[in-house]
């Protein structure tokens, strides 16, 4: 069962009441490739100023060490999770890490700023190729009795790669393991490569779509070049003061959005196999579950507004500005445990809660730094607890009820959702935090540029909550899950 391909007949099986049988082994090993791209994408941010000394980087060049990899990563996820559906979900998982253990071992030793990059470049296409079947596996792995289980463990591994991230980074450029500085950051990325490698060789069970297909190269081109057009603008815009070239991209991607629509639906009439699957947005909750996704993780700003503010305007050290992040990492990483029991006892209406107590714990991060009153640690736990209930509840949400033989497909949208309201976030919400911000040195500077950025995030997080309200068959899906806990 180790080696052997799973047809999709056979993965309906799997996900059936008993599962794969190797399936609690096997998940270790797929959450430890969820967690490389999520540590490296934060580790690398507290090493830039040694990376640049080390380097004589440019400043251009610095950004585009952050960039390069944020922009190949989402661009290529979706086309990253049809590989899993045609190529096998095994096959994929472990060439992507193998894949991104090589490229880490390239960054470490890169010689120079473009070959760094060339190496980032490497790592975020190698993580195109893994992420995705992590999600799409659970799908077919477990049944849908264990699933949300399995899935509260992937939101966990988030939380543990953010608070590994934040903290790692500065113990690793503090000091200098082995001789290293700023290389041990992705040095440190092979021996977890390897041992995930191993691992998936050894548990996972392959699974893909039951007839053969060919990909889409037309749709990856089109598709590539929307998602191009639309995530490097955003990634790189402000940082570049928004140049003509810039915005014209940003006004292209929607045009180029429609062409591959056409595209695609010209194929399917034709008996073709798409690279997306149109139908899957007609499927209850898919198309909501996306844009609460989008809206959601739109909040990525705030890692990057509150750093600011606790560097800048408190005058914090990049350490001390990490570690002030634990409470609402902590709190992302214990919710993220409870939250398989939470779904199974809510249904949807866990999203509901999510929500709310992002609401509330930001409010209450506000008011604290607006009104010095001390609670800040208090709301930033409480923000992270809704976190931690949200993130693998608008998984499960999304790709819950899509048929297996598309799952690396949905699973590669959601992701790719997730990076393009990162981006979006940073874009729009961080430049109202530094259009605020202005030239001011001083700490209520700081100080009104920070609230009124995480203001922006607290209505958005209102918007995700009234949207979860819309998701369909809450009490049905409470009750199903309930008897498939019993019978199970």
């Amino acid at each position: 069962m180790n080696t052997a391909r799973i047809d999709e007949r056979d993965a309906h099986s799997l996900a059936g009441p008993e599962g794969d049988p190797r399936r609690w082994l096997a998940l270790p090993v797929l959450l430890t490739g969820a967690f490389l791209p999520i540590l490296d994408f934060n580790v690398v941010n507290l090493a830039l100023p040694a990376i640049r000394h080390n380097l004589a980087a440019t400043s251009s060049e610095v950004q585009f060490i952050i960039s390069a990899y944020a922009a190949t990563y989402a661009v290529f996820l979706i086309t990253g999770g049809r590989l899993g559906d045609l190529l096998g979900r095994k096959r994929m998982f472990t060439l992507g890490v193998a894949g991104f253990t090589l490229a880490s071992i390239l960054c470490g030793f890169a010689w120079s700023a473009p070959v760094l990059i060339a190496g980032r470049i490497l790592q975020g296409l190698t993580a195109t190729v893994m992420a995705p079947q992590v999600l799409a596996s659970i799908r077919v792995l477990f049944p849908p009795a264990e699933q949300g289980r399995a899935l509260a463990f992937y939101g966990a591994t988030f939380g543990l790669a953010n608070i590994c991230g934040q903290i790692l980074g500065g113990v690793l450029v503090s000091f200098h393991p082995f001789g290293f500085t700023w290389q041990a950051i992705f040095l440190i990325n092979v021996p977890i490569g390897l041992v995930a490698f191993i691992g998936g060789l050894l548990y996972l069970s392959d699974s893909r779509a039951q007839q053969a297909q060919k990909l889409d190269i037309g749709g990856v081109i089109l598709l590539s070049l929307t998602l191009g057009l639309l995530i490097y603008p955003l990634v790189q815009g402000r940082e570049t003061g928004w140049p003509l070239w810039i915005v014209t991209m940003l006004v292209a991607s929607p045009f180029a959005l429609l062409a591959f629509i056409k595209y695609e639906k010209r194929l399917t009439g034709s008996g073709g196999s798409p690279l997306v699957e149109f139908s899957l947005f007609r499927v209850k909750g898919f198309a909501v579950g996306l844009v609460m996704a989008l809206v959601f993780y739109m909040l990525s700003s705030f890692y990057l507004t509150f750093s600011v503010y606790l560097q800048g305007g408190l005058q914090l050290t990049p350490l001390d500005a990490g570690l002030k992040t634990l409470p609402f990492a902590t709190g992302f990483f214990v919710a993220s445990l409870a939250s398989g029991h939470v779904m199974r006892r809510l249904g949807t209406l866990a999203l509901t809660l999510g929500f709310a107590l992002q609401v509330c714990g930001f409010g209450a991060v506000m008011l604290a730094v607006n009104k010095g009153f001390p609670n800040v640690q208090i709301g930033l736990a409480v923000g992270g607890l809704g976190f931690g209930i949200v993130m693998p509840s608008v998984i499960k949400a999304v790709i819950g009820g899509i048929d297996q033989r598309h799952a690396g497909l949905a699973s590669g949208i959601v992701i790719s959702t997730f990076q393009i309201g990162s981006a979006l976030g940073v874009a729009i919400i961080g430049g109202i935090f530094y259009s605020k911000l202005g030239h001011g040195q001083n700490l209520g500077t700081y100080t009104s540029a920070f609230t009124s950025a995480l203001a922006c995030n607290v209505a958005l997080l209102a918007l995700g909550g009234v949207l979860s309200l819309w998701l369909p068959g809450t009490r049905a899906a409470t009750a199903t899950d309930k008897a498939a806990t019993r019978s199970s």
